[in-house]
């Protein structure tokens, strides 16, 4: 009897791929990401030591059994038009349980719901045209907005301009930053300029800060744990639908790809495995990593990552190891630090799950 030959493994370069997601793809990807698609208020466990979570659980809970009932009383009826609808608004820093708040509130809600991240909403007002988008996300009885982070004029107007028509049509909005509403864009643009225009967003929202300790740095995932360049590239090669780059072409590569062609971009995709990874000292080339990042942790995609100038040898414990600078001084003192520090959570949370596979795969090779 003849044996079913093994297929060969293939390793590809996330700077090969330029995924082209059709309109009907960017609709479907308007759910919540496998890292939270078991994300429930049941499951939700506040930290005692911060009362806010608790709090914020609440808020959502109730806010959930209030969707879909009519607003403005019989005056409302009479004008057969509802008053705009209210928004939340999680404020908070990273790893606070947020994310896993709001699409605990996407899973409670009844009716058509639609969940998506920030940059995901302006590509899709870009694919559609802004009138189409309204018509579309005006039929939702909630839209959810993760990460909403105002990098620039344009999407200040965007934006703000999008949710007072949604909210107009009774449309509830629910979003999480780390930034307040009324602070948005702050330190990053003249935001005085445009201040009556995040005002008029922020007035649409019941702000609920989330306090608490970065959940990932509780487990002891704080540093980013660096692999020697030898098994970065042996594991790529050994690992089914993995994908291997060199840093510097990585980055160079992202500029090229819009943000929210990301996730498409990593389609597939076991385990990234990343070269030569370096400080990085500029905000277009470190904003755009953010995405990855936080696409590739959505997906729960572990990485492993070698450093620039590493010369240890393959045999080295990988905990010996850490990238201690990925951003400049600079950088994490901007108005964009928020983003920075999650995603640098996040990576060592993504970093600790590729280095702890390679420690699991020598302890079976070699037990003691």
């Amino acid at each position: 009897m003849g044996t079913t030959p093994r297929l060969a493994r293939v390793t590809t370069a996330l700077a090969d791929r330029r995924p082209e997601p059709t309109l009907e793809r960017l609709l479907a990807d308007l759910v919540p990401p496998p890292r939270f698609a078991q994300a429930r208020l049941d499951n939700y466990v506040p930290d005692p030591a911060h009362p806010s979570q608790a709090q914020a659980k609440e808020a959502i809970t109730e806010f959930a059994e209030r969707l879909g009932r009519p607003r403005g009383g019989l005056r409302a009826l009479l004008r057969r038009r509802p008053d705009p609808a209210r928004g939340i608004y999680l404020d908070g820093g990273f790893g606070v349980g947020k994310t896993h708040l709001l699409t605990s509130l996407f899973h409670a809600a009844d009716g058509h719901r639609v969940y998506g991240t920030f940059v995901e909403y302006t590509h899709l007002v870009g694919a559609l045209g802004f009138q189409r988008a309204v018509d579309l996300l005006g039929g939702s009885v909630l839209v959810c907005i993760d990460e909403f982070e105002l990098d620039d004029p344009g999407d200040t107007l965007l934006m703000t301009r999008l949710i007072r028509e949604l909210s107009d049509r009774g449309v509830a909005v629910a979003a999480t930053s780390n930034t307040l509403p009324e602070a948005l864009g702050e330190g990053r643009f003249a935001a005085q300029d445009f201040l009556r225009e995040i005002q008029s967003m922020a007035e649409r929202f019941e702000v609920l800060r989330v306090d608490g300790e970065d959940y990932r740095r509780r487990d002891s995932v704080a540093t980013i744990t660096a692999l020697p360049e030898t098994t970065v590239r042996e594991r790529a090669k050994s690992s089914d639908a993995a994908s291997l780059d060199d840093f510097e072409s990585l980055l160079g590569h992202l500029t090229r790809v819009h943000p929210s062609r990301y996730g498409a971009m990593i389609d597939g995709v076991t385990a990234a495995h990343v070269t030569g990874m370096r400080t990085i000292g500029h905000h277009h080339d470190a904003l755009r990593f953010v995405v990855l990042i936080d696409r590739l942790y959505d997906r729960q995609v572990p990485m492993l990552v070698s450093a620039a100038d590493c010369d240890l040898d393959a045999d080295s414990d990988p905990a010996a190891m850490t990238i201690q600078q990925l951003y400049t001084p600079e950088l994490l003192g901007s108005g964009y630090r928020k983003k920075y520090f999650r995603s640098l959570s996040r990576l060592a949370s993504l970093a600790h799950d590729g280095a702890r596979s390679v420690s699991a795969e020598r302890a079976v090779q070699h037990p003691s």
